[in-house]
């Protein structure tokens, strides 16, 4: 099983690292967040429109159920007066009324007529004088001649003959003898003008309208109208939106316009079983504009936020990192002996505790180097405590050169004694090293008007691996060794006995 650093372990040895990476996820999560409520609210405001143009296409198509029960009702009213045989015996002013009910015919809506066979004018909903006029020629009157069968029949729009009515959509019963006889039409003719005036009673932005259409594609009405707008009457039949619109009954979709190629928001619904489509057209921009103004702030605002947050966590790791680097000097410091560079005795104590636990564990060797040097007393006595102070840190110098492997450590044992720590090395190793740390010390320059250069006399220790053998011996026998090296002669070296 690989090792497992903790998890407090990990944040001790890169703080900077899992300070960075909480505010990245952080920041992140503050992003999630408000982006995950501003398409929420996107959202809403969408609905909300699309629950507002429901009610107004809702409203509307009532408004045109009623004008058109109220048509036919009248139409019907005229058939049933027309079939009255004492029809033509009442007096005229009666006549009119009986013709024509006021209940249901209102001026400023339209007129009703009523047309013989051929088409000529012989009732009229504005005046006891019919107006002269013959409507033999238009298609609805053709249509009812032909099909005694086709009921209430909504006409396209067209201009009014008669008056000043502008534009207008008829509504048309056929009149029948006793037979089953074509004897003319019951005509209403009602103006687009009217639905106009109900649509400017409905705000609903500038940018966007209401539109009311045939099955056939041709406009009726529109509101708000502006000059690149659509005329009434244009045809839509081939447009692909009003396509999708006549094969659904009701609904909304967003798509962009055939006309100012805009995004657009479409909310529709045909009149009943009539050939009539209230159509509200919002623009997508106007409708998300609050909500755009509110994004732009948020976003704003939340990058800002986030923004400082890095820069505080940059901040923050950069004193944690100078904390560290200091606290790494420190315990450098205090590890390190002031003099000679190396490693001081607390440090020593430290890695020779690790390396005996670890080569007991592994079962490997571990070597272990008493460096003294030679008549350093007399050698301080010659040259002072600087001279003495030069010669240690150029031994502790030498020393820390002939050592090549990380694990190996050089430390200071304390006077002119210096200990050297070989892990998983064997004896023939150890004499190796410990003569080149000799040669090497013995070929540095005398010092000052000395004719003698500077040795060392270097002791060994070695654990064996399975031996009955603690560290308080293992030292004592680098002890003797040391001893051993200095009584035969100094500037020499000394392993253990066998």
């Amino acid at each position: 099983m690989p090792n497992r650093l903790p998890r407090c372990a990990l944040y001790k040895s890169h703080p900077e690292l899992i300070l960075n990476l909480g505010s990245c996820l952080a920041v992140l999560a503050i992003l999630a967040i408000v982006s995950y409520l501003l398409a929420r609210e996107r959202d809403s405001v969408e609905q909300s429109a699309i629950r507002s143009s429901s009610n107004i296409v809702q409203l509307i198509e009532s408004d045109i159920l009623r004008n058109v029960e109220l048509y036919d009702q009248s139409l019907q009213g005229l058939i049933w007066a027309v079939g009255r045989k004492e029809l033509p015996e009442v007096p005229s002013l009666l006549r009119q009324r009986l013709l024509f009910n006021e209940a249901f015919v209102d001026r400023r809506r339209g007129d009703v007529l009523w047309l013989d066979a051929q088409g000529n004018v012989v009732g009229d909903s504005t005046n006891i004088i019919p107006r002269k006029a013959n409507f033999g020629d238009t298609g609805v009157f053709k249509a009812h001649q032909q099909d005694p069968n086709l009921g209430l029949l909504i006409g396209p729009p067209f201009k009014a003959r008669l008056g000043d009515l502008d534009w207008c959509i008829s509504f048309s019963r056929r009149i029948n003898g006793p037979h089953g006889e074509f004897l003319g039409l019951a005509a209403g003719a009602l103006r687009l003008a009217y639905f106009s005036e109900l649509f400017q009673r409905l705000d609903i932005g500038a940018e966007s309208s209401i539109n009311l259409l045939n099955t056939s594609g041709q406009l009726l009405a529109r509101q708000p109208t502006r000059p690149q707008d659509p005329l009434i009457g244009s045809d839509f039949s081939a447009r692909p939106n009003f396509q999708r619109i006549l094969s659904e009954h009701s609904g909304t979709f967003s798509a962009k316009s055939t006309v100012s190629d805009a995004q657009r928001m479409y909310t529709f619904s045909r009149v009943a079983n009539l050939p009539l489509i209230v159509l509200v057209v919002h623009a997508s921009d106007e409708v998300f504009e609050s909500w755009r103004r509110t994004a732009i702030v948020v976003s704003v605002a939340t990058g800002v936020l986030c923004i400082g947050i890095l820069w505080l966590t940059l901040l923050l790791g950069r004193e944690l990192r100078r904390r560290h680097d200091a606290e790494q000097g420190l315990a450098t410091l205090a590890a390190t002996d002031s003099l000679t560079g190396l490693a001081n005795r607390r440090r020593l104590d430290q890695v020779l505790r690790q390396e005996w636990a670890r080569a007991q564990r592994n079962r490997r060797p571990l070597a272990i180097l008493m460096v003294d040097v030679d008549h350093f007393k007399a050698f301080n006595q010659r040259h002072g405590h600087a001279g003495g102070d030069h010669a240690l840190r150029e031994v502790a110098k030498t020393i820390e050169r002939c050592i090549r492997r990380p694990s190996d450590l050089a430390a200071r044992y304390g006077g002119e004694e210096f200990q050297v720590i070989l892990p998983e090395t064997e004896l023939s190793g150890a004499v190796l090293l410990a003569e080149r740390i000799r040669s090497e010390v013995e070929a540095l320059a005398p010092f000052g008007a000395d004719t003698q250069p500077v040795t060392v006399s270097i002791g060994i220790s070695l654990y064996i691996p399975g031996t009955q053998q603690d560290l308080a011996r293992l030292l004592g026998s680098a002890d003797e060794a040391l001893y051993r090296a200095k009584a035969k002669g100094r500037n020499r070296v000394e392993g253990p006995l066998d």
